[in-house]
């Protein structure tokens, strides 16, 4: 018994490749924007630590600063 494999080069579905790469993109963008939105909290989180803390954890209060914090999630 044999199994034969078939490979579709054809364009009919051209049009649904336009909007699955626009909800790839609207995706991808809603998740770098929540991934900035919780840099920012935990950030602002940071910053409320000590100096001493903070370089026992690996982190640099400037840079912190420089990144951005936010004081609640929306």
């Amino acid at each position: 018994m044999a199994i034969a494999t078939f490979t579709s080069t054809s364009h009919a579905g051209a049009s649904r490749g336009s909007s699955k790469g626009f909800m790839h993109r609207a995706f991808s963008s809603l998740v770098t924007a929540r991934e900035r939105q919780a840099r920012r909290y935990v950030n602002g989180y940071l910053l409320s630590l000590d100096d001493a803390t903070l370089a026992a954890y690996g982190y640099d209060r400037a840079e912190l600063e420089r990144q951005g914090s936010a004081s609640s999630v929306f």
